[in-house]
């Protein structure tokens, strides 16, 4: 094998210090390199950083405010944001300097590379120090000022019952549609959502125009104007207005809407208010939808609501045949159920007259025939909640060009359970609320961010609540579009006293004690030989969520 040597290495002198170094542009050694040559020059050894001590937030440069960790990734951005010179090197590393929570000050070490002559890359380890400056950002600002808001939504609807405020608010609880509302307002017909951003007022109504059909009107407001930069400072108004037509309306619609509609018959019931109106027409299971643009094109009212609703005892039931989803056409044999009342109170009396009258409504012994959507859940014996047209004084264009021939003596809407309900005292499941005006307590008014105005506009809050549950217990389909927690054991227990009043506690939960809002089930208790309902619903305890963010972690003491 043939040894071949190595090359010599020729070595030069350092121009400054003299020492033996290998050739290089500047013929310098890297501690002479570095004293003749700073790469940190540009970059300020101390700079400053902005805090929030309200909402414990930092200045990101230019205008936004973000929340960071102590030491964190988002932290140390911020401060690298802060350094001018850093784009005229290449940074190699950056880390925190362990310094005192209290100190206001920043340590950061950099690493950073420059090439300072040809073919000559200078790398350098140095230390900038940043200052934390106290402050308050704007929306501190506008808190500390009373002027919190600048957009607000809002919501109204022109009905005498506040279920559909409360179906809303659960839906917002459960897409998280309130997480940027800064406060909610009752006001009358509806309910006002205040943002500190114009762009969340604008997510919120393209929210509300996603689940309920609704028209849209905004405004704005100027507060100031600065002429020497042309700069503005608004307030921004949305009003959002709700289709008075609810569930279990029954509505009369505009004959040339009925034929555009799939010719549907022009006396129809609401079955569901989504981003449109379903209407059904109870006589041949057809189905039409109605959307806000098409509806407030040619708008109509509805000609009897759920307060107007009466109770009747199912005869006799025949199926005919025609299905749609769930509902079965059926002719049905009904008559009202004070008439039952009035023959066991003509017994008690020795009233033999032979007839039956009711002093609001005539006579009540009669045996109504009629046509129902609801033949695969009623049973002769059933209780069924209906209209009574026959007895009812309706001021409408549309329903009084109507043949009268035509028209049936009473429409039913949905069955009902008036033993299991005088018998039923709690719910062990809750709902919960957006309200952020007034905190919730065992002394607080209302339900959520309803009922807080007090008197009568609170007691019907409390009639339309317990309806509400009710139609979440009844309707699998409604109660899957909310959520419904666990409710506490405090809460299930049954209560001594009967009736509408509210159980101390219940506050944020919501729960309330059923009440009474039909005449009818006030004329009389449930008896221990009553027979209940076989098929009273009952919600499946899978259904149920826990209430996990009021669960609050502990450190263990050391």
């Amino acid at each position: 094998m043939e040894f071949v040597p190595v090359p010599a290495v020729h070595r030069v002198l350092c121009a400054d210090c003299g020492t033996a170094i290998e050739p290089n542009s500047a013929n310098l050694c890297i501690p002479c390199l570095r004293n003749s040559v700073d790469i940190t020059e540009g970059i300020p050894k101390q700079a400053t950083v902005n805090f929030c001590r309200n909402c414990e937030r930092f200045l990101s440069p230019p205008a936004t405010w973000v929340i960071t960790e102590p030491e964190s990734r988002e932290l140390l951005a911020i401060c690298l944001k802060k350094l001018k010179g850093l784009s005229k090197v290449r940074l190699i590393d950056a880390g925190f300097i362990w310094t005192e929570p209290h100190s206001k000050r920043l340590r950061v070490k950099l690493t950073i590379q420059k090439e300072v002559f040809t073919s000559t890359i200078l790398q350098q380890i140095f230390e900038v120090e940043y200052i934390v400056l106290y402050g308050q950002c704007p929306d501190c600002t506008k808190l500390a000022a009373k002027n919190t808001w600048k957009a607000i939504v809002q919501v109204r609807q022109k009905v005498a019952h506040k279920r559909t405020f409360l179906y809303l608010e659960q839906l917002i609880i459960k897409h998280g549609a309130d997480k940027d509302t800064i406060s909610v307002k009752e006001v009358k017909d509806g309910l006002d959502f205040f943002y500190a951003q114009r762009s969340h007022a604008i997510k919120m109504v393209e929210f509300l125009n996603a689940v309920v059909p609704a028209k849209t009107k905004d405004s704005e407001q100027l507060l100031s104007r600065d002429t020497h930069s042309n700069v503005s400072n608004y307030k921004f108004s949305y009003s959002v207005e709700i289709v008075p037509i609810c569930r279990d309306d029954l509505v009369c619609i505009p004959r040339k809407l009925a034929r555009s509609s799939g010719n549907i018959n022009q006396l129809a019931v609401c079955t569901r208010v989504a981003g449109s109106l379903q209407l059904l027409d109870f006589t041949t299971l057809q189905t039409a939808d109605v959307s806000s643009i098409v509806y407030w094109r040619a708008p109509f009212e509805a000609i009897a609501r759920s307060s107007d609703l009466v109770e009747f005892i199912v005869l006799d039931i025949e199926p005919s045949g025609p299905t749609n989803g769930k509902f079965v056409l059926a002719d049905a044999q009904v008559t009202l159920n004070t008439a039952l009342l009035g023959k066991k109170s003509r017994a008690a009396t020795g009233d033999d007259s032979g007839m039956d009258v009711d002093n609001n409504i005539g006579r009540t012994d009669d045996v109504y025939h009629t046509r129902t959507h609801l033949g695969r859940f009623l049973n002769p014996g059933d209780t069924v909640m209906g209209y009574f047209l026959q007895r009812s004084n309706i001021n409408n264009d549309d329903f009084e060009a109507l043949d009268p021939d035509q028209l049936p003596d009473v429409v039913l809407v949905k069955k009902s359970y008036p033993v299991r309900r005088k018998k039923h005292e709690h719910r062990d499941w809750k709902l919960k609320s957006i309200a952020k005006e007034a905190e919730d307590g065992p002394d607080a008014l209302g339900r959520g961010a309803l009922g807080r105005r007090g008197g009568l506009d609170q007691e019907r809050v409390e009639r339309d609540y317990e309806t509400f549950l009710r139609d979440l217990e009844e309707d699998p389909e409604l109660r899957a579009t909310v959520n419904l927690y666990k409710a506490d054991v405090a809460m299930t227990e049954p209560s001594a006293k009967k009736g509408g009043k509210r159980k101390d506690g219940a506050g944020d939960a919501m729960q309330v004690e059923d009440v009474q809002d039909s005449g009818v089930l006030a004329d009389s208790e449930a008896t221990d030989d009553e027979q209940e309902e076989a098929d009273f619903p009952q919600i499946n305890p899978d259904e149920l969520l826990d209430a996990m963010d009021d669960l609050k972690i502990q450190d263990d003491a050391e």
